[in-house]
């Protein structure tokens, strides 16, 4: 549950379930905030599961079951995978080491179902798991103006840098730990850690302290990840090979075993999986601009998108799926990620998604969309394949 309920009701918010945890939805008007974001900063409560793993064996422990190296070093993060013996992905997560505790960031709905896994595993090693969720509170600064946000309310170090490392510091009194994500809403972008008791205090800071942020909510979050072109697990990731988003910032291949990944380097070694990640432009849908522009209903928005798992064609041959569909806040415009044939070569004439049973014309565009004040870590990159 929000830890700063009464903050967002202030500011206008629509609340909404996202994996068992209530988040800010939107504020009344996504598009026009999500423009915000892109031109200067904007700050959201952020919705993770957040476990910590103690114990002299953590390190070693940890790094055994993800996909990617646990850092040794106080003040290091990583992004990681952790897959199923088919290679799916199970959950995606960060992994920072906080000196005697590792901090675990993933999906709000992954929290319970790893600390019970990771319990199950812990035999002779001196290792425990917690989940911490409701003792943190987590909030994004995204924008290009974000390092100056952060400059003007953080008292002590200086922003951090380079992507998932962190600072410690303070913020109107409260201690704060300020960490570097790896942009993914394709701008410059920190993460502010707080106490839950301290959390109210840090968000009105991070909105109206120093450079002011608009707050937003997860369907902003989801159209800028979208312009951006970064896979997000409920959308994109959850159940899939790694191989097949191109998310090779998650994959260490040099590192020891762990589940799936002989699957996943099988999949690395044939040259490319059979799908790919890419980009549409919905061009068929300008007829319903009106219905998509920046001061529309989000619910009557919805209603002329493509739902996810729209069939996507290339003249009359199914070639792939979408996984969803938003309005991009720099581009205006109705835009697309899709999973397609790795072997479709579709031309901007013969692409079309279906649309509430239409077929509507669409581009295939290169990711990300936009070109921010940063580059999403998460960009698909598939070094092996053919491009279109």
């Amino acid at each position: 549950m929000t830890l700063v309920a009464s903050a967002h009701a202030d500011h206008g918010a629509i609340t909404r379930d996202r994996g068992g945890t209530e988040v800010v939805d939107h504020y009344g008007k996504p598009a026009r905030v999500g423009k915000a974001v892109r031109n200067v900063v904007g700050t959201i409560e952020m919705g993770y599961g957040v476990l910590a793993v103690t114990g002299s064996d953590r390190v070693a422990f940890v790094d055994n079951a993800v996909s990617n190296r646990v850092p040794t070093a106080d003040g290091h993060g990583v992004y990681a995978l952790l897959c199923d013996p088919q290679g799916g992905i199970e959950t995606d997560m960060y992994v920072y080491n906080a000196d005697e505790r590792l901090l675990v960031f993933l999906p709000p709905e992954r929290a319970d179902p790893v600390r019970e896994d990771w319990a199950s595993k812990v035999f002779i090693q001196d290792v425990a798991v917690e989940d911490v969720s409701d003792e943190l509170g987590v909030f994004g600064v995204h924008g290009p103006k974000s390092t100056e946000k952060i400059a003007s309310v953080l008292a002590g170090p200086g922003a951090p840098e380079p992507p998932l490392t962190f600072v410690r510091g303070t913020m109107v009194d409260a201690g704060v730990t300020v960490i570097a994500t790896d942009a993914p809403l394709g701008e410059e972008g920190y993460e502010v850690v707080c106490a839950a008791d301290d959390a109210s205090a840090v968000f009105d800071t991070l909105v109206n302290r120093g450079l002011n942020a608009a707050p937003f909510g997860y369907r902003t979050w989801d159209a800028l990840t979208i312009e951006a072109g970064t896979p997000q697990f409920e959308h994109e990731l959850a159940g899939r090979i790694p191989n097949v988003l191109g998310i090779r910032n998650a994959l260490d291949f040099e590192k020891g075993c762990y589940v799936g990944q002989e699957v996943v380097s099988r999949v690395e070694n044939q040259g490319r999986p059979s799908r790919r990640l890419v980009g549409l432009s919905l061009v068929g849908l300008a007829d319903a601009a009106d219905a998509i522009d920046g001061d529309a209903d989000p619910d009557a928005v919805d209603e002329v998108l493509p739902a996810p798992g729209a069939a996507v064609f290339d003249g009359d041959e199914a070639i792939g799926a979408v996984t969803r569909a938003g309005v991009g806040p720099a581009t205006d415009a109705p835009l697309a990620l899709a999973l397609v044939d790795a072997t479709a070569d579709p031309t901007a004439d013969s692409v079309t998604v279906r649309v509430d049973g239409d077929e509507r014309k669409a581009t295939l565009e290169s990711l990300p969309f936009i070109d921010g004040s940063a580059q999403s870590a998460r960009l698909p990159h598939y070094p092996n394949a053919v491009e279109s």
